[in-house]
């Protein structure tokens, strides 16, 4: 850490473990160019283009111009991506979004983007994505009915314990569980695919032809075909989540961008192939209709091996799961490191060195998720302010370029990029804004409720002694109970890479 802020806090932190001149310890590049290609690829490609696909068809009013959708956004993530590479290179510390936000534009930007993940985005999503593992696990034990709603939490909450031992146990465990995941999910894409071509083969594109192609199932509307831009966008989250880990990454240099060029459009090809495949085995009315659209297609095409497609949408979110995991934790122990959390976040374990405390942290935050009947609601109102923060992001990249233009950039890209983001960012926030004033004026409360915590918790630097006496107390007995420190300065960047390459 650079920061003079941040020396101060490490300097604060008692830290008796490391004064007796053991080796300093630090988060560990253990992260090549697969695992890093897995993070992305993992992350995006979740339960959504098993299960429902039919958001962006419904909206789009034509099979042609849907798979148009598909492929734009494929092309705007790229570019956001691509905006983040620089930004990743440029400020490259792990804490994505939630980093650059805040050396751009203040600690109070910083902490709102912070405060909104901790509080609802994280803990609903990996709480969604482990509920919908569960579901699908469990469908083959239940095939005539719906999964008992006891067995469904139970399920996800083995899930998300399970995953998170593996996350304190060791960085390389969870890279290779994120590997093996995300290549079954590969996989069982590949196979939709593949039965797709089959398909075309035997003379089933009707829906294909450009005559029924770009036939309205209900007239065109381009309030309705901005919501479908705005459902694809989502479908295809998580394409940044390879920045919360940068300082994990070997040669974020070359391996950031790399894995962007590799990543994205794997999985737009993914995306618009597996979309091509369904409506050669179903019309649109029939894709619209399936609350799971892989299962469906698996029951018509696959006979009794249809049975792959629930298991596959099972090990695709477990994957899913741990990948939120993995990143989201990074994202709080960045925080935390930045005195945004309790400082106990902000350590890790003197041997493993992960940051176990701040991944029992989000672990137990998903699991109170579990116990809440409103998540998808809570999700709702957060994803609005979440696509606001890519933007701010993507803006504070051209607020850097003016403010230092001579600071070291290993990867510049033009200009046009950010600003040709900025232009669809607008058009979609806009129409965001007009479409769902209630959720997005609920989803802007949310956020504006951290500005008291940030008052209270950060700005107020002269709190009582007890308060700090106490609070010191109980980062004590987190670091004895967990066998954590606070990482030595500068060890972030003084791993070897040939740690990955023994």
């Amino acid at each position: 850490m650079s920061s003079s802020g941040a020396r101060h806090r490490a300097a604060s932190v008692p830290n008796s473990d490391t004064d007796d001149g053991e080796p300093a310890v630090g988060l560990k590049k253990e992260i090549g160019l697969l695992s890093a290609c897995g993070i992305i690829v993992g992350n995006i490609i979740g339960s959504g283009i098993f299960v429902s696909p039919k958001g962006v068809l419904e909206n789009s009013s034509s099979v042609g111009l849907a798979l148009i959708v598909w492929t734009l956004t494929g092309v705007i993530t790229a570019i956001s991506a691509l905006c983040y590479a620089e930004l990743g290179v440029t400020i490259p510390k792990s804490g994505g979004d939630y980093s650059y936000v805040k050396d751009i534009f203040g600690g109070l930007a910083g902490f709102l983007r912070l405060w909104i993940a901790v509080l609802v985005i994280y803990p609903t999503n990996q709480a969604v994505i482990a509920l919908t593992f569960a579901n699908y696990a469990l469908q083959p034990l239940f095939p005539s009915c719906f999964p008992p709603e006891r067995a469904l939490g139970l399920l996800a909450a083995v899930c998300l314990l399970l995953l998170t031992w593996i996350n304190c146990f060791s960085v390389r465990w969870a890279t290779r569980v994120q590997d093996v995941f995300t290549t079954g999910k590969l996989l069982a894409l590949l196979l939709i695919i593949i039965m797709g071509i089959v398909q075309i083969c035997k003379g089933h594109f009707y829906w294909l032809e450009p005559e029924h192609a770009f036939h309205p199932l209900q007239p065109y509307d381009m309030g309705r075909i901005a919501l479908a831009f705005l459902q694809g966008s989502f479908a295809y989250a998580g394409w940044n989540f390879l920045n919360y880990v940068t300082e994990e990454l070997i040669d974020p240099y070359r391996n950031l961008p790399r894995a962007i060029f590799i990543s994205i459009p794997l999985v737009t090809f993914v995306y618009v192939f597996a979309n091509i495949a369904y409506v050669t085995a179903m019309s649109p009315q029939e894709l619209i209709a399936s609350n799971a659209v892989a299962v469906t297609f698996g029951e018509k095409i696959l006979g009794v091996m249809s049975w792959i497609m629930p298991i596959s949408v099972a090990l695709s979110t477990f994957g899913g799961v741990n990948g939120s995991l993995f990143t989201s934790s990074r994202l709080f122990f960045a925080g935390a490191r930045e005195g945004h959390l309790p400082r106990l976040l902000a350590m890790i374990h003197m041997n493993r060195c992960t940051p176990i405390p701040a991944l029992i942290f989000t672990c137990i935050s998903t699991l109170l998720m579990l116990c809440t009947s409103d998540i998808y609601t809570l999700i709702n109102y957060v994803g609005f302010i979440n696509y606001l923060f890519y933007g701010v992001t993507v803006a504070g990249q051209i607020v850097l370029r003016i403010r230092k233009p001579n600071i070291h950039r290993p990867i510049k890209v033009s200009l046009a990029w950010p600003v040709i983001f900025l232009i669809f960012w607008a058009f979609l926030l806009i129409f965001s804004l007009y479409s769902e004033p209630v959720v997005c004026g609920i989803g802007l409360a949310i956020m504006l409720s951290g500005v008291p915590v940030y008052l209270f918790g950060i700005y107020w630097e002269n709190k009582p002694k007890s308060f700090n006496s106490f609070v010191a107390k109980l980062t004590r007995l987190g670091q004895k109970l967990f066998m954590v420190v606070y990482p030595a300065e500068g060890s972030e960047d003084g791993n070897e890479d040939k740690e990955e390459t023994e």
